[in-house]
């Protein structure tokens, strides 16, 4: 069990949970895609209800996608989810970008909170979650990859289940200087 305490002040990141966010990406396992991120939208906002109850502080990363995109600003599908959406006074960091640190405020909001670790959930996987998280490792950071926490819908010819579990493979241990990535599930993440 991870327990969240022991380290500098923590933040949890929520990337990109959206209303569009897998919209027609599941084709014919578009169901098995719809129930897959419903329960990873369980268990995301179990682990939010957790953080703010502890008051740990809570950033929402929401990408604004292009005119036509299923996640174009100010459409249906760019709203964040019921169950994860922000309280009026959360933090939300618009992004344009896979990396959730690019042409963002995310960093300095999080060097004014005095953050050193944040636990990182969300969607898609291969996108934003990946390129997420190692940019916080390299800007500094401590990362704890919620690894029943992200989402994500198949593509290259690789379902969603195993580019998860390559991704949760590969990022565990990822470091960078002294700071480095621990993936466990929710249920072991302790704030």
């Amino acid at each position: 069990m991870i327990c969240i305490n022991q380290f500098r002040a923590t933040a949890l990141v929520i990337v990109d949970m959206q209303k569009g966010i897998l919209q027609g990406l599941g084709g014919q396992r578009q169901t098995e895609h719809d129930e897959a991120l419903k329960a990873t939208t369980g268990r995301i906002a179990e682990l939010l209800a957790r953080a703010r109850k502890t008051g740990i502080p809570v950033v929402f990363v929401q990408h604004d996608g292009v005119p036509g995109h299923r996640l174009e600003a100010n459409r249906d599908g760019w709203e964040v989810r019921e169950e994860t959406a922000p309280l009026a006074a959360e933090l939300v960091i618009h992004k344009r970008a896979c990396d959730s640190f690019f042409e963002t405020g995310l960093d300095a909001e999080l060097s004014r909170l005095k953050v050193g670790r944040i636990v990182i959930a969300g969607c898609m996987t291969q996108y934003c979650i990946d390129t997420t998280v190692r940019r916080a490792v390299s800007l500094g950071y401590d990362v704890v990859l919620a690894a029943d926490g992200h989402m994500t819908a198949d593509s290259g010819g690789l379902l969603f289940e195993q580019i998860i579990g390559h991704h949760n493979t590969l990022l565990d241990g990822f470091d960078a200087g002294t700071h480095s990535v621990v993936v466990v599930p929710i249920s072991d993440i302790t704030l």
